[in-house]
């Protein structure tokens, strides 16, 4: 039986990832954590590894850590009911309860929306802070193998305007008033965290700044920008900007995370952070929008720009440019796969599915 049932390009690209050349032994046979396991990456992690027991016969034991039972009952019933995947049903707010040993974690349990942060800034930040310590704790506990934190490119902050590819150890500035913040200085005390873990009490965790990641999976629904874009390119409607389009970012797709949140769990150092990017999509909002245009829209829509009054709103960053250097995480032997315009290719013919 097939991990991903709905979504044959999602099932494509974990059965590419099973016959590469990922590094994956070192979990054969052990138990593995997911956090947030609900979400675009945890949901497809939980997903690949179970893959990995059908094609390989690894034999990992999957558990999913779900806030919500019936959610993630109708995402992963077929695969608890062929033994791969345990659902923990549990919020990361509280202490972790599971009397079973746990060999690795992958921690991806976050909240993801720019208007939550804004709307519930405390809540982001509790979530981050709090959420990650019962997760240390936990780890600290089972004596595991290995663990990976998703953080974000966020934690850069706005770099400097002449700043070139940024690299782990560069940092721009956050604003610590502004409410939208609550994500990024968030993220950046939970590294801190985990490197103190890391450092005091000798738990292998390490750090994924993950860019912008998208691919196979996305909810139709998903408020980010790509999805936005590939909605409209769907339904034949203009892409309609609320900013000028100056920010210039780097993307990663689904396929090519997966893979490197593998390779940082099992070949990463203790206490590092690790860009996951990919080096060659850097483009601005308003030239990814034009991509998606010209291409994927077949020149049928256009790029308006419609920047509303109440702006602060929408919870978007500044404006600002920022190229993330992925040849640290290269170095352990990972490399990106899949340009910008294959990612919305397989974005959207997995949204018609």
């Amino acid at each position: 039986m097939n991990e991903c049932m709905e979504n044959e390009i999602m099932q494509q690209d974990l059965e590419m990832l099973v016959d590469s050349d990922l590094p994956i032994t070192a979990l054969e046979g052990k138990s593995v954590l997911v956090t947030g396991a609900t979400g675009l990456i945890g949901s497809q992690m939980v997903y690949l590894l179970a893959c990995y027991n059908r094609m390989r016969n690894l034999q990992i034991h999957i558990i999913a850590m779900v806030r919500n039972e019936e959610k993630g009952k109708k995402m992963f019933s077929h695969l608890i009911g062929r033994g791969d995947v345990e659902l923990l049903v549990g919020d990361i707010n509280r202490p972790v309860v599971y009397s079973d040993s746990v060999d690795y974690i992958i921690h991806g349990a976050s909240a993801t929306s720019s208007k939550y942060f804004v709307s519930n800034p405390v809540e982001t930040i509790y979530t981050a802070l709090d959420g990650t310590s019962n997760i240390l704790k936990f780890a600290t506990e089972k004596k595991i193998n290995g663990m990976v934190y998703l953080s974000s490119l966020e934690v850069y902050g706005t770099p400097e305007k002449d700043a070139d590819l940024i690299t782990e150890n560069d940092y721009g500035y956050i604003e610590p008033l502004s409410v939208r913040s609550s994500y990024s200085e968030g993220k950046r005390m939970v590294e801190c965290l985990c490197a103190s873990y890391a450092h005091e009490y000798s738990v292998p965790v390490k750090i994924a700044r993950l860019s912008q990641t998208f691919g196979p999976g996305v909810a139709y629904e998903d408020g980010r920008v790509f999805a936005e874009f590939a909605r409209c390119a769907l339904e034949q409607r203009d892409i309609v900007l609320h900013t000028q389009g100056h920010t210039v970012r780097s993307y990663c797709y689904t396929k090519d995370a997966l893979s490197a949140l593998l390779y940082i769990l099992i070949s990463g150092k203790a206490g590092e952070a690790y860009n996951v990017t990919n080096m060659d999509t850097a483009v601005s909002i308003k030239e990814m929008a034009e991509l998606v245009c010209e291409t994927i829209g077949s020149g049928k829509i256009k790029t308006v720009i419609d920047i509303p009054e109440d702006l602060a709103s929408f919870g978007y960053n500044p404006e600002m440019i920022i190229r993330l250097d992925s040849k640290k995480l290269m170095q352990l032997g990972w490399k990106a796969t899949i340009g910008l315009e294959e990612m919305f290719e397989r974005l959207i013919k997995g949204m018609k599915k």
